[in-house]
């Protein structure tokens, strides 16, 4: 970017051109499409536009979204993804007819989410991957309408509860996060021996079948037991004759 609060050739959005760039989606809805249009600056005069059911101002320049964005208060879909916003509005919650909300792909931290976004009650799918976040905030667990949540390519080490357990929610995309590794192997197995040593009943107390069961179960567990710590059995060539025993007989033809 070139010095000063504007960017390299950033185009200007006039009303006229705003408009032309209204189009009529397949379920009749307005859409208003300013994507990759190198916009530098949140372009003021589409707020008269404000009732356009959907805004694309994905794929430009822009850093900053002023808190009269909640002029559109009939946005049902806003996608701002692959620009250079830092910090959402918090205007952002006087929104709440979203339905989505695509901020994939900018410079968001956590500090940058701000806590109205607990008021989106609508809201369905929220995309905040490939930014800055170091967390969750939990507020977020109060969009109890949320089925898609993307929080992938951030710098995460946990996940709330209150996300992974909303009552809606169908997929969590949280991949290229650096998550604590999972425990070793070895913790695993720690736990089988110690639960092989563990007994609810006495055998007088199971039925002939469960016994057996029992039974049977311990003898498979003791048989890999001894499968895994006996030593490595030397390989039988049974078909094979004695080292050189065919060269001693040869070796007189050979002279």
């Amino acid at each position: 970017m070139a010095k000063g609060g504007k960017g390299p050739k950033g185009k200007k959005i006039t009303l006229s051109v705003a408009k032309n760039c209204i189009k009529i989606t397949f379920d009749g809805k307005k859409r208003l499409d300013l994507s990759k249009m190198g916009i530098t600056t949140f372009p003021k005069c589409i707020l008269r536009l404000s009732d356009v059911d959907e805004l694309n101002l994905s794929r430009n320049m822009i850093r900053k979204i002023p808190d009269s964005i909640s002029k559109f208060q009939n946005l049902r879909w806003l996608d701002l993804h692959s620009n250079y916003i830092d910090k959402l509005p918090e205007s952002i919650g006087q929104m709440t007819s979203l339905l989505y909300l695509n901020v994939s792909n900018n410079r968001l931290t956590t500090n940058g989410l701000p806590v109205e976004l607990n008021q989106l009650k609508n809201i369905r799918t929220v995309n905040f991957g490939l930014n800055h976040l170091d967390r969750v905030p939990t507020t977020l667990g109060a969009l109890k309408e949320l089925h898609e949540v993307g929080l992938h390519d951030n710098l995460l080490s946990t996940i709330p509860n209150s996300i992974s357990k909303l009552p809606k929610l169908k997929k969590l995309n949280t991949k290229r996060n650096p998550f604590p590794k999972p425990e070793e192997p070895d913790t695993f197995i720690d736990s089988v021996k110690r639960l092989d040593n563990l007994y609810l009943v006495e055998e007088k107390d199971l039925c002939g079948p469960c016994l057996r069961k029992c039974q049977q179960a311990q003898d498979k567990l003791n048989k890999i037991k001894s499968m895994a710590t006996a030593a490595p059995r030397r390989a039988i060539f049974s078909s094979l004759v004695s080292p050189n025993s065919m060269a001693k007989e040869s070796q007189e033809d050979w002279r």
